[in-house]
């Protein structure tokens, strides 16, 4: 009987289930897409109940391909979308409110007073993260001051708070366990990285009680069991990691300097920086990498709020493409761009500007322009934005060598050539696409003995494709003057 491993990956637009072998291949994978809710402008949602029905459908499809082969699953790990905030009942285990997506932009003037009030550099020096409503704890106040049944369950102490890993967690061992990883407490804006726990200075500040908050563990740790009402039979939950970390671990960047970028719905550049929690002078996060055995990795990361969202957009909304793969066969009859640029502040614009209230705009718009412009445009906005990224890196003092890529748009070849050719630098793209359920399984399986050391993990990764500069040095300097003007005027 062959062993393996299942992995949850519960993202912003889907919820998908994959089962890998021991050498983290592929075998069988499920995914299900489920709705986005915009309720105010600004204002992002999903609804716990169907992110909880997806994944127990995934789950399911995938441990019966598995009965097909009987095969044997050792453990489970779980990566999931990070910042993303759920309150609920521990009695009911029903969530008081949507889960407020981590795009959500509704506590900018919260977090403009405690900016006001001096709290930022108290913030950034203890969790590693700048004072926005990216991150959960405003979300957190903001749905205990707002949605009444909150405060009523706070004095009964049935109150409690999960990122998504933390709800499935709790979901799938029924209420046994509620937990979280390091990685994920992290990016709530409440967890002191150095120390490794609840800050309760910032708690008191933002009068957040320490009782909601789940128990913070390993990213390889004992997360509990599923319940066999769910899962037909017990597994253990071993690994649990934010999805861009788990990405990083997918990518094997396991070595101090080494680098990826993850193309989703957002795009998120992460260094690892070994022990050293490095302080960016340029807008940067210093952020958990992953704990293992309590030990901490650092990094530093870079957050795009919009990059595979905006080929949604063109999409869904502005109707001018049928799929995400029109885009690359489009922009590769373009000769050039026109000089037209997107900027996709459709919730405002994140690292290295962290303006959440700026709005998108396209500029350089003629009589001529038409859907083609505007599809290369917003493909090409997304390699300027991670140049941004970049860029504060260098100023940070880092300059990776080589860049490894995932994510749906490192599918198109024709973006991350143009990629390439804007960051100057060489790009691989991995064998093993699927990086970040790769990052959740490796962590499962690391606990549980798979992988007797991170080098073990680091001999199966390969790279598929490389990607090396074409551009001449003027005309890159050309197209990026160009994205920097555009940003002038998004920022006015």
């Amino acid at each position: 009987m062959k062993n393996f491993i299942l992995s949850i990956d519960q993202g912003t637009t889907s919820t998908r289930s994959i089962l890998f072998d021991l050498k983290g291949k592929p075998v069988f994978v499920s995914q299900k897409e489920f709705k986005q809710y915009y309720p105010k402008d600004g204002w992002v949602e999903h609804n716990p109940e169907e992110i909880w029905v997806t994944t127990k459908k995934v789950i399911k499809e995938i441990i019966n391909k598995n009965k097909k082969i009987k095969g044997n699953i050792l453990t489970i790990g779980i990566t999931n979308q990070r910042e993303t905030t759920l309150l609920w009942d521990s009695k009911t285990g029903k969530c008081i409110y949507n889960a407020i997506v981590w795009q959500d932009r509704r506590t900018t003037n919260l977090c403009n007073k405690l900016k006001k009030k001096g709290l930022e550099n108290l913030i950034k020096s203890r969790t590693g993260l700048l004072l926005d409503p990216y991150f959960s704890a405003t979300k957190i106040k903001w749905i205990i001051e707002n949605i009444p049944i909150a405060k009523k369950l706070l004095k009964k102490n049935r109150l409690l708070f999960g990122t998504i890993d933390t709800y499935l967690i709790w979901k799938l061992t029924k209420g046994k366990i509620h937990a979280t990883d390091s990685t994920n407490a992290s990016r709530t804006m409440l967890f002191n990285i150095k120390k490794n726990c609840w800050d309760k200075k910032i708690l008191k500040l933002l009068k957040i009680p320490e009782s909601i908050l789940p128990n913070v563990k390993n990213s390889a740790d004992n997360f509990g069991f599923t319940d066999k009402s769910i899962t037909k039979k017990t597994y253990p939950i071993n690994g649990v990691i934010g999805d861009q970390q788990a990405a990083t671990v997918g990518q094997s960047c396991f070595q101090k300097g080494s680098t990826k970028i993850t193309f989703g719905t957002g795009a998120f550049i992460i260094m690892n920086t070994g022990n050293n929690k490095i302080n960016s002078k340029n807008k940067l996060l210093s952020t958990i990498c992953y704990r293992i055995n309590n030990r901490t990795t650092f990094a530093l990361e870079g957050s795009i709020f919009i990059a595979g969202a905006s080929v949604q957009w063109l999409r869904d909304k502005l109707k001018i493409i049928k799929s995400a793969k029109m885009t690359e066969k489009i922009s590769k009859k373009q000769i050039n761009n026109n000089n037209v640029y997107l900027v996709p502040a459709f919730t405002g614009l994140g690292a290295p500007y962290w303006k959440p209230n700026v709005r998108g705009i396209l500029t350089g718009l003629t009589r001529d322009t038409g859907r083609n412009e505007i599809i290369r445009a917003t493909l090409e906005s997304v390699a300027y934005q991670t140049s941004d990224l970049l860029n504060a890196m260098k100023k940070d003092g880092l300059k990776p060598s080589v860049i490894k890529v995932d994510g749906g748009m490192a599918n198109n070849y024709w973006f991350i050539q143009f990629l390439t050719d804007i960051l100057n630098i060489k790009v691989l793209k991995p064998k093993v696409y699927e990086t970040t359920s790769l990052g959740a399984a490796v962590m499962a399986g690391y606990y549980v003995g798979v992988y007797k050391s991170l080098s073990d993990i680091t001999r199966n990764w390969r790279f598929d494709k490389k990607f090396v500069p074409k551009i001449v040095h003027k005309n890159r300097l050309k197209l990026l003057n160009g994205w920097h003007r555009a940003i002038r005027k998004t920022l006015r």
